[in-house]
């Protein structure tokens, strides 16, 4: 599965679409996704924003050695966009993926 996470762009062919972290997430928890595409401004801060789907990856790597999926960032916020990225890096050094 392929997982796109935003509010506002046309969703890619082939991707399923989610709005929000707490739904990009409960998909990752399945194990089943291969890859994710994440926006960081979704629309509504109190809901989150795709920071914190960075955030939970790093965390679930380091405490229950998830796998994660191949991951990008497509938002156009261009600072929130170098920090998720530093994020998927540590990841992928953590991995080594």
């Amino acid at each position: 599965m392929k997982v796109y996470l935003d509010d506002e762009r046309q969703t890619p062919e082939g991707w399923t679409r989610v709005y929000w972290p707490d739904e990009a997430i409960e998909l990752l928890k399945t194990g089943k996704v291969e890859e994710i595409s994440l926006d960081h401004d979704l629309g509504d801060d109190e809901r989150g924003n795709g920071y914190e789907v960075v955030l939970w990856i790093e965390e679930a790597v380091i405490t229950k050695g998830f796998k994660p999926p191949k991951m990008k960032v497509h938002s156009a916020n261009v600072s929130a966009r170098k920090k998720m990225e530093q994020g998927i890096q540590a990841i992928q050094k953590r991995t080594k993926n």
